[in-house]
């Protein structure tokens, strides 16, 4: 690893801000986050691990501004968030087992489907729509599903969390986004736990963007409460195109080589 300046370390700062900011209304904050971590020199490994410690501190941020204002129990959704930080942590051990590449290929078309859901889908505000399972049902199923995804590869599991609470929960705009940010913190948690035991996680780094990530989740959340479904919808159909066409530029990705270029 390079080493890493003053100037460095306050470009890996505000660009956890920015992350912070992001992610606490829409998800994605990783794609921010972990490109700069590669441009500063630092190995893929230990960026994705750093990555990890970073944006917990954003999650939690989050999560006490949105609990604060009564947008979501801490309470009820504890039972979740340990679901999903042991599906995360299952997950990460299995990602230096699995190639990426098994994952990469479909969740940009993913992504881009989510995106035209939120886009086009009518009726998409802050109010509650019939609720299609029940907490326990989606606890079990929705959850870990998402979490063992994000500790085996991460892009976008903000973005799934959000479809499943919208879709299935019945959650208005607001509400999903509120609820996500715990269950996100605790598959990050989860998966950053074994990626510390392995020792690749660059604490000092990760903690100086954590405080980042703590002022952009402030941002982010006291706007998205402010302006709910007006802000958080076309923030999140940009975070997931952004997103899905990022992963499709990666010379890396199974269709391009399928592809040839």
């Amino acid at each position: 690893m390079t080493e890493l300046t003053f100037q460095l370390l306050m470009l890996l700062f505000l660009a956890a801000v920015f992350a912070g900011f992001v992610d606490s209304i829409a998800g994605g904050g990783g794609l921010i986050t972990i490109p700069v971590l590669l441009l500063a020199g630092i190995s893929p490994l230990e960026s994705i691990a750093t990555n990890k410690l970073q944006s917990q501190f954003g999650s939690a941020s989050a999560t006490y501004a949105y609990a604060r204002r009564g947008h979501v129990s801490l309470a009820s959704q504890v039972p979740m968030a340990a679901v999903a930080a042991i599906a995360g942590g299952i997950g990460a051990l299995l990602a230096s087992r699995m190639p990426a590449s098994l994952l990469s290929f479909g969740i940009p078309f993913l992504l881009i489907a989510i995106a035209l859901f939120f886009a086009f889908k009518p009726n998409l505000s802050d109010t509650d729509s019939h609720r299609r399972v029940t907490p326990r049902v989606f606890a079990v199923t929705v959850v870990p599903l998402v979490a063992l995804y994000d500790g085996l590869f991460g892009p976008g599991a903000g973005s799934f969390y959000m479809l499943g609470f919208v879709l299935l929960a019945g959650f208005g705009m607001l509400k999903a986004t509120a609820h996500t940010k715990l269950i996100n913190l605790g598959s990050n948690f989860g998966s950053f736990l074994v990626f510390a035991a392995t020792g690749s996680v660059l604490w000092k780094v990760g903690l100086l963007m954590g405080v980042g990530q703590l002022i952009g989740a402030q941002i982010g959340s006291g706007l998205a409460i402010k302006s709910g479904a007006r802000i958080i919808k076309p923030l999140l159909v940009i975070s997931c195109l952004v997103l899905a066409a990022k992963l499709l530029a990666d010379p890396t990705h199974p269709l391009r080589v399928w592809l040839g270029f």
